[in-house]
C-alpha cells in the first residue's frame, strides 16, 4: 500500500481507459452527444427571455411582473 489513496485511485483509472480500446470509441460518442444536448440545443431551443431589455431596470421589472400578475 504505498502511495497515497488519491494517487492510487488516480492511476487505477489512469491504466484503466489506457487500456481501453472500445471504451474510447463510446467515451468519444458520448462526448459528442453531451456537446449536442447542451450547447447546440441550448442556442436553438432555449432563448434567453430578457435580452429584449437593454437596462437592468427594465429586465427586473418585467421579472417582477411576471412573477405578481397573473396570467390570463
Amino acid at each position: 500500500m504505498k502511495g497515497s489513496v488519491i494517487k492510487r485511485i488516480w492511476l487505477f483509472y489512469y491504466e484503466g481507459f489506457r487500456s481501453m480500446t472500445l471504451g474510447k470509441t463510446l467515451w468519444v460518442i458520448i462526448l459528442i452527444k453531451l456537446f449536442i444536448m447542451f450547447f447546440v440545443l441550448k442556442l436553438f431551443f432555449f432563448k434567453d427571455p430578457l435580452r429584449d431589455f437593454k437596462t437592468e431596470e427594465e429586465k427586473s421589472r418585467h421579472i417582477i411582473n411576471e412573477l405578481t400578475i397573473k396570467q390570463k
